[in-house]
């Protein structure tokens, strides 16, 4: 699954908010898992379940997944139907893609994901990625 991640400026910002309301959500007794909500529920729920992430796009590029945990049915506050995305707490950095922007969420295929970073490299922001990718020094 891809879906842009709107008003954060990186990894550091998604982690930080998903932080926060996993706290808030502890306070009031509630599961303190991260989630998302979105209108439009996928029809291929349980393919996605089978090993699946949420594929975040942050500043025009893939930058980091997190692994999908389950569908759920919810309400909004006007009562209108929306699509609970549960999903594993570990953020998991890619190398990263460019994406042109785009409307609500899209599957991803397994073989146009982004390879997982391993690690052995410091994290750039997304900014300085575009800006070396640019440069050609990428």
């Amino acid at each position: 699954m891809l879906k842009l991640c709107v008003g954060v400026e990186n990894v550091e910002d998604l982690s930080d908010w998903q932080v926060k309301r996993m706290a808030d959500l502890a306070k009031k007794g509630k599961p303190a898992i991260p989630f998302h909500d979105t209108r439009m529920s996928p029809k291929r729920a349980d393919e996605m379940l089978g090993g699946g992430s949420i594929y975040w796009v942050i500043k025009h590029f893939i930058i980091v997944r997190q692994r999908l945990v389950g569908f759920e049915q919810v309400k909004d506050k006007d009562g209108k139907n929306m699509c609970r995305v549960h999903l594993d707490p570990e953020l998991v950095r890619t190398k990263p893609r460019k994406k042109r922007p785009f409307q609500g969420w899209r599957y991803l295929e397994p073989g146009d994901a982004p390879a997982d970073l391993d690690g052995k490299g410091p994290a750039l922001s997304a900014d300085l990625e575009a800006a070396l990718k640019e440069a050609l020094a990428w």
